[in-house]
């Protein structure tokens, strides 16, 4: 069985300005999307799962029916397209949305949204990360191998190789046992800085550096299929505990929680499989002059043909 890609794609892109996930980054106006949709496809993977936002899901949906028409997977089928919503008023029946809110419930709800279409090994990315090909080589590995259905993976990258140069990045920060994952935590205001990579919980009044070469998590996740279920389970918790958050208008269920909290229980594995790959994404507009630059040198070194679908 071919595993799935599921793309998270229903960011706001606040801090963006704008759709990121639909603007040209290569040669021919190929998104960061593309490109993963080409390696993913390129190491086996049979289906793409997209999560959008209904206000902009038949424009994405219409952009991929005409860009990837014919494209085939690496049996010769035709490459399979599922889009799925994520909306603020999707949670349990039992629990009332605060009218307030408009921030989504995070990313560990993005891929509950999936449940129906999923029922094979998957991998979960961001729709606007920038991973590379053998990222996507060694989770194909993985998921295909895997007989295990409490045993997940996911890719490590060092944490000097996920920066950018125009603001804070959000990762979970792992330790390791070996090739085991132990515990991650998430840290959403992450910085280079003079001296390497380091973090703030106080709006940056203090700086904690992390050590070149720690692992994080870049949502990066291959699933085993019985980790939706725990993922609903998980929500139900976090919804109830929700009115004791700092801020519960704001307040997200985050996807390393569950492998986290699995970890704790004793009820999931993970291993870390490692990358030497360089992170590029588009957290900022003023990230895309260098993604172009990083993708065009890729390009002219061979890793990318010239057009990604012919």
């Amino acid at each position: 069985m071919k595993p799935t890609l599921l793309v998270l794609a229903a960011g706001m892109g606040s801090r963006y300005g704008g759709l990121k996930q639909m603007d040209g980054l290569g040669p021919h106006e190929e998104t960061i999307i593309d490109y993963s949709i080409h390696d993913a496809v390129e190491a086996g993977f049979g289906k793409v799962v997209y999560i959008v936002r209904e206000y902009f899901k038949d424009q994405m949906e219409a952009a991929v029916k005409e860009k990837y028409a014919g494209v085939k997977t690496v049996d010769g089928e035709p490459l399979e397209f599922v889009f799925v919503t994520q909306e603020l008023d999707r949670i349990p029946a039992r629990f009332t949305l605060n009218p307030e809110r408009q921030k989504p419930w995070g990313t560990a709800h993005a891929v509950q949204m999936a449940a129906e279409v999923i029922h094979e090994p998957f991998l979960v990315i961001n729709g606007d990360d920038f991973y590379g090909r053998t990222a996507f080589e060694a989770m194909a590995a993985f998921l295909k191998t895997n007989a295990d259905a409490h045993r997940h993976a996911m890719v490590g990258y060092k944490v000097e190789n996920t920066l950018t140069e125009n603001g804070s990045v959000s990762r979970g920060v792992c330790v390791l046992d070996g090739s085991m994952l132990t515990g991650v935590t998430e840290r959403t205001s992450i910085v280079k800085r003079p001296g390497g990579a380091a973090f703030t919980e106080d709006g940056g009044e203090t700086y904690t550096f992390i050590p070149e070469g720690t692992i994080v998590s870049m949502n990066f996740w291959g699933f085993m299929p019985s980790v939706v279920e725990k993922m609903q389970s998980y929500f139900r918790d976090f919804l109830v505990k929700l009115p004791e958050a700092a801020n519960p208008l704001k307040a997200e269920y985050y996807l390393p929680s569950i492998p986290g909290r699995m970890l704790v229980e004793g009820t999931g594995k993970v291993e870390v499989l490692p990358t030497q790959e360089k992170w590029y994404g588009m957290t900022y507009k003023e990230d895309l002059p260098g993604v172009k630059a990083a993708i065009a040198a890729m390009k002219a070194a061979g890793t990318y043909p010239d057009v990604l679908w012919r």
